[in-house]
């Protein structure tokens, strides 16, 4: 047993290192890139690697089901058109958002296990909320950093083969996308950039809290950012990731884009705090960050899918509606089941009529 413990443990190490190998993004000093990684310029990260060994040695772990089956399967209209919106939950950070014509994915990931190998590592405990074969064609695939559950690159593959979309990410995830297969297309973008979509949309990249890794030796060579979609129907905000951090971001962004229609946003993989807290969101900054972005709806991600850390199942839900009662919210947040579709109206008045 302890053989096949250590060549697995081997082999997770080799695929690390060779993981770090890649000819990451080269580009000009500027207020987040040193020339060799980016960084935030206001908060830097302060968790070293003895904390997060510290935290393994130590955690305690709430234990989680083995596999939970979907309710029903969405299974999406071809498109949808005009300023009418519909978002489905397929799981994790994974939404697909249709509007204007154009059909959107969001960190896909259809993979088992969040991790470098197929054979250990973070195992998803529900399927997909839309079988891959069901997917409508996808036009926009977005990626908002290089973690493994958010950078899936056999989805991304897949999803390249048969419909070759516009594949978008912040700076250096391209190279890695390419390092695994040159054939497929990917365009990057930094912190402020812009990308025309087409003349009803426009897609804006922001800084979030947060960081990157997927070897060894490469930390934080790929940028990490939000993602808002500017409609003529209204601003959709995405976050794959990302920390409190006082909301400053989500306070500039509310004041640079003038509050949104929708935020997907994180509230997952919180537990312990004192090790949790500058990467990830607790149920309660979800609702803070939510009123901070003047979200007509907002509707949370990132749990209950992959077990990345300390808290149990379905304690998010939990801590969500004692912040959402705390913070005296009501129709405005609204957690979707996995493969749970909702048509989303214009205007925070007609939230009410919600319809999945």
């Amino acid at each position: 047993m302890l053989k096949i413990v250590s060549i697995v443990i081997f082999f997770l190490i080799l695929v690390l290192i060779i993981s770090s190998n890649i000819n990451y993004y080269h580009g000009e000093i500027s207020d987040h890139f040193n020339g060799k990684r980016f960084y935030d310029p206001e908060l830097r990260m302060d968790r070293s690697s003895s904390a997060f060994f510290y935290w393994i040695l130590t955690r305690r772990s709430k234990p989680w089901p083995e596999h939970v089956e979907v309710n029903s399967y969405d299974v999406p209209p071809s498109h949808i058109d005009g300023d009418e919106l519909r978002i489905t939950n397929v799981g994790h950070v994974t939404f697909l958002i249709q509007t204007q014509g154009l059909n959107i994915l969001t960190d896909p990931i259809w993979s088992e296990r969040a991790s470098p190998v197929t054979f250990i590592g973070p195992k998803r405990v529900i399927d997909p909320g839309i079988k891959f074969k069901d997917l409508p064609p996808i036009d926009i695939v977005w990626i908002s950093h290089n973690h493994y559950d958010h950078l899936d690159l056999a989805t991304i593959q897949d999803l390249w083969k048969k419909f070759k979309p516009r594949i978008i990410t912040p700076l250096g995830n391209d190279a890695i996308i390419q390092a695994y297969n040159k054939e497929i297309v990917v365009e990057a973008y930094d912190w402020g950039d812009s990308i025309i979509v087409s003349n009803e949309v426009k897609l804006y990249l922001s800084p979030m809290q947060h960081w990157s890794r997927r070897g060894l030796f490469d930390r934080n060579k790929a940028l990490w950012a939000a993602l808002t979609i500017v409609t003529k129907g209204g601003n959709i905000y995405f976050i794959g990731d990302s920390g409190y951090g006082g909301g400053r971001y989500f306070k500039r962004d509310k004041e640079k884009f003038g509050g949104f229609r929708l935020a997907l946003l994180p509230m997952g993989a919180y537990e312990p705090r004192w090790f949790m807290k500058y990467y990830h969101m607790d149920p309660e900054e979800f609702v803070q960050a939510h009123l901070e972005l003047g979200s007509a709806l907002s509707v949370p991600s990132h749990y209950d899918v992959f077990k990345l850390t300390d808290e149990g199942r379905g304690e998010a839900s939990i801590e969500l509606k004692k912040a959402m009662q705390k913070y005296k919210i009501g129709k405005n947040i609204r957690e979707l089941r996995i493969g749970e579709a909702l048509m989303i109206p214009k205007t925070v008045e007609t939230i009410s009529e919600l319809k999945s």
